[in-house]
């Protein structure tokens, strides 16, 4: 069934599906709250003689799915239930708000719908006073800030459905890696992006990349602030140079071939111009936790059309964005909503060829992250994408339609319906013969169990399906309290400049100076006393080292990804 058939509403087979709905269990509506969102399950007609007859018309499998989906709590919704090929728009198919942070999955072939179920479920946590991030890769959800364009599709598919469509804009902010693309530059130091992370974007090896993690631990130590990448490779250097050899002599060293191989990979990565992404100002990740002046969520969408074909760097990224929340975030446990919800779209480019411990990394930070009150969603084709310990930590599902042209095709629908809990739906035939804005769905109930399976016709979303005007993105963007804050790139003194300082600092002896071994000894410089750690002693270096972020004398703390802690 596609887009455009329109179900006639309230027919034979739809109003007394509401009665056969409260007869099964569900409670009364609420009303009130924002357009799209529900405060509680639907309710029925009124109509007692509907009610017996649909009572007695309506299967016992569609009654008990009618019942799991009638929470008394504030929920989003997505659409209708399909049954008999009839579209029942009593029976609303609902997530309840509280069960967002338990993370979730929409998958589907291209050109079911994925991004559209995507839109609709932002706006509705926005609607409900939850921020949103969005990783936009295509470049094609900036509409999610203007009014939708009413028309026939539209008000059809609201018809279907019983959807009260009112076109509604919702309050974003734009961001671009860097600041290539349309939005307010997002950088990173190296120091807090990490070795693990910054491992996995120059695709090393372990060796390689357990010495560049002696090379993160050594500027830790000395308070070399690693900002951009020439802080990187000025440590990497000193570290493979006669003064600075013996450094890390006494924890493993650091072999010249593996460090021109680092020094190699990062001059590549700067090729591929991606300088711009490592630097300051570095932005704070608790801008994504903000809430709009009439109580609204904030949807902070990421434009990376830029980078698309930088796989590695994006996904690596956006888990920088993760990890950096998951320390900063305070506990929690089961909350009213969730504190702020991301949807990872086109999530197999984080998950191809990465390495066994970044997997450990992500499935931990998955399940923990719940607790701080941060839903997870991963957009991707099929669940196959997904590495089975994510995607068991995934309890909310939106399966769109499927296709199985090839044996591997039907090799990824039969692990797909597997996927699924017990359904009197023969979800092999379904999931090929969805139309377009249509899902199987399955998500945690209000006491965290599974509900049935439910075939649904979603909602249309209320914003602009589609991007909006270059113009108008611009404007936004420049208009922005941020844009002020992150536009313009710092490039203040670290380990670069640090190191410069004191290789021009460095004056040799003269011969004629030095008459006896005696006076020799009295000049030299003791013999566990590094340049590095002379010019950590002078007065010109401690003043430098007061800048912001700077630890001397200790390791800055690291977490899962080995990222930088930071205090805010």
């Amino acid at each position: 069934m596609s887009d455009s058939e329109t179900v006639p509403p309230a027919t034979a087979g739809t109003a007394p599906a509401a009665a056969a709905a409260e007869t099964a269990g569900s409670a009364p509506a609420t009303g009130g709250g924002a357009p799209g969102v529900s405060g509680g399950a639907p309710g029925a007609n009124g109509d007692s003689s509907g009610a017996v007859g649909g009572a007695a018309a309506l299967p016992k499998e569609a009654l008990e799915i009618a019942s799991g989906y009638a929470f008394s709590g504030p929920a989003l919704d997505l659409g209708a239930l399909l049954w008999d090929a009839r579209c029942l728009p009593d029976v609303q198919i609902r997530i309840p708000l509280p069960m967002l942070n338990r993370h979730g999955l929409v998958a589907g072939a291209t050109g079911t719908g994925k991004t559209k179920t995507l839109q609709l479920v932002a706006e509705q946590l926005s609607a409900q006073g939850v921020p949103v991030f969005l990783a936009d890769i295509k470049g094609d959800v900036s509409g999610i800030s203007a009014p939708g364009a009413p028309n026939d599709k539209v008000q059809g598919r609201a018809a279907d459905v019983r959807q009260e469509w009112v076109a509604t804009g919702f309050p974003a902010e734009f961001y671009a890696l860097g600041g290539m693309g349309h939005g307010i530059p997002v950088r990173a130091t190296i120091t807090s992006f990490g070795p693990v992370l910054l491992s996995k974007v120059l695709q090393l090896n372990q060796t390689q990349e357990q010495s560049l993690g002696l090379i993160f631990h050594y500027a830790d130590q000395k308070g070399l602030e690693l900002v951009d990448l020439k802080d990187l490779r000025a440590v990497a250097t000193f570290l493979t140079s006669d003064e600075g050899k013996a450094e890390l002599k006494g924890i493993g060293g650091l072999s010249t071939a593996t460090a021109g191989v680092i020094l190699r990979s990062l001059t590549a990565f700067e090729a591929q111009g991606m300088s711009p992404f490592f630097g300051e100002p570095e932005f704070d990740t608790s801008e994504l936790l903000r809430v709009a002046g009439d109580g609204r969520g904030v949807v902070s969408v990421l434009e990376l059309p830029e980078v698309q074909d930088k796989p590695q760097l994006f996904s690596t990224f956006l888990m920088w964005l993760l990890a950096d929340l998951f320390h900063d975030l305070p506990e929690v446990g089961d909350s009213e909503k969730p504190k702020l919800v991301f949807f990872f779209d086109e999530a197999h480019l984080l998950f191809n060829d990465a390495s066994k411990a970044f997997l450990d990394s992500i499935t931990q930070t998955v399940r923990l992250i719940r607790s701080k009150g941060v839903g997870v969603f991963f957009v991707t084709q099929t669940p196959k994408d997904v590495p089975a310990d994510v995607l068991g930590q995934l309890g909310n599902r939106v399966q769109h339609a499927l296709r199985a042209f090839t044996p591997d095709d039907q090799k990824a629908l039969k692990a797909t319906v597997k996927t699924f809990p017990n359904s009197p739906y023969d979800l092999e035939e379904v999931l090929t013969g969805l139309g377009t804005g249509e899902a199987v769905i399955t998500v945690l109930s209000e006491k965290g169990a599974p509900t049935p399976v439910a075939v649904t016709r979603l909602r249309a979303p209320q914003s602009l399906m589609g991007p909006v005007d270059a113009g108008v993105l611009d404007a936004a963007v420049k208009g922005s309290a941020l844009y002020g804050r992150y536009a313009q790139a710092v490039d203040r003194e670290s380990a670069y400049e640090k190191l410069t300082a004191a290789e021009a600092a460095r004056e040799p002896v003269a011969p004629e100076a030095v008459s006896s071994p005696e006076k020799r000894r009295a000049k030299e410089p003791r013999a566990d006393a590094s340049v590095v750690e002379q010019v950590v002693g002078s007065g010109m270096f401690k003043s430098l080292a007061r800048s912001v972020g700077t630890q001397i004398g200790r390791e800055i703390t690291r977490s899962l990804f080995g990222t930088a802690r930071r205090k805010r």
